[in-house]
């Protein structure tokens, strides 16, 4: 897949035309010293401001579910695990062989059935993509094969999961879309294979980006709520696979991550032993995708809410993405986790930034479509540092 040259200043459409409040955005070496603001005014009839606690949680349970009739790959890894790969259904039949594909990564125990992942598909396959929900091992009622789940360390299922769906469509240009720990995944994957992923272009919502941080604040205040509800999701998943732990060597401490009452107790007793950290705080020290933005050599968009409660506004590495001008990051005062309760088709419809991603993606998607040469092939040419605010 190729990468064309662009400007980030016509990837995103004017944000004032969206009519939503955008706190700030960093770029790369065109804007080193400098934070540019701006304040969009809010559509009284369809903005909801609320605390983030209660957008989160209204996001969570009170969003539309799209009806998708999906078509189910499980593809065999490596090493006999299985993820789930849910295809909609006809469009091996329907679209192009070069239309543009799309990979969505939900958070932690997310999969193909959840609100937010199901609105994006249906916003980017009615603009003509093709779109794949990738289910991490156990996620999404993916069958787990093998005593191993996912982490946020690990990326190689990512990795064959890319090239698999390269294989198979080889006219397409590749994107992928991550949420929460997907898009912590999605950044790792970036700049692990900087210089070989197929990759066109991405974008990272809601990412813990420095996971001892998102540690800290997990556990304060209202945020253990949230702590509570993902580690039962994870008892779970685990449950229904706990025969394949039965008689494990090592240090797996398996009452502990069958009973959790917090995500560390789960990443103690088991994530952090099956991907062989000494220890959780050293899992997370490691898996933190704040690291690989540095290497990131794909034209990448962050977004990230400055009031959620999962991922902290504190966390994210804003001068490694200031200096990268691979990267660009939005940063809205308000969203919460997976909310951005607002816009045409709120409250119960998809969050606005669908839009924003899919015009990012658009726009790269066309200017590959004009464009001979990739990246690689344009040795100190850099037109991302033409951005300017509308």
């Amino acid at each position: 897949m190729v990468r064309a040259s662009f400007s980030f200043a016509s990837a995103l459409p004017c944000f004032r035309s969206f009519g939503r409040p955008i706190s700030a955005f960093h770029v790369g070496p065109a804007t080193k010293s400098q934070v540019t603001k701006m304040s969009a005014s809010s559509d009284h009839h369809s903005s909801i401001e609320v605390i983030a606690g209660a957008e989160t949680i209204f996001a969570a349970f009170f969003r539309s579910i799209p009806d998708v009739k999906l078509r189910r790959e499980c593809l065999r890894t490596k090493d006999d695990g299985v993820v789930a790969l849910d295809w909609v259904s006809g469009d091996d039949r329907r679209l192009p062989l070069e239309s543009p594909v799309l990979i969505l990564l939900p958070g932690l125990t997310g999969g193909s059935q959840d609100s937010y992942v199901r609105h994006m598909l249906v916003r980017a396959r009615s603009k003509g993509w093709r779109v794949v929900v990738f289910n991490s091992r156990g996620c999404g009622n993916s069958p787990v094969t093998t005593p191993q789940f996912y982490s946020a360390s690990f990326f190689g299922d990512m990795h064959e999961v890319v090239a698999h769906v390269s294989k198979r469509y080889p006219k397409a240009n590749l994107y992928a879309v991550g949420w929460s720990l997907g898009a912590n995944v999605l950044v790792r994957y970036l700049g692990q294979e900087s210089h070989t992923s197929p990759l066109s272009g991405a974008v990272s919502l809601c990412n813990p980006f420095n996971l001892v941080i998102a540690d800290e604040d997990f556990r304060k205040g209202f945020n253990n709520v949230y702590d509570k509800a993902l580690a039962r999701s994870l008892c779970r998943i685990f449950k229904k696979h706990a025969l394949l732990f039965e008689n494990i060597s090592g240090e797996f401490n398996i009452p502990l991550a069958a009973n959790a009452k917090t995500v560390k107790e789960f990443d103690e007793g088991l994530t952090r032993v099956s991907f062989g950290f000494k220890s959780v705080d050293e899992y997370y020290s490691n898996s933190s995708s704040s690291d690989s933005i540095k290497f990131v050599r794909t034209p990448l968009l962050c977004i990230q809410a400055a009031n959620d409660p999962i991922a902290p506004a504190r966390g994210i590495p804003r001068e490694d993405i200031k200096e990268n001008p691979y990267c660009l990051l939005i940063v809205t005062p308000k969203g919460g986790h997976l909310g951005w309760v607002a816009g045409a088709e709120a409250p119960r419809g998809a969050p606005w930034t669908d839009t924003v991603v899919m015009d990012f993606l658009e726009h790269l998607e066309k200017s590959l479509s004009k464009s001979l040469v990739g990246y690689r092939n344009l040795e100190g040419v850099h037109n991302l540092d033409k951005l300017e605010v509308c």
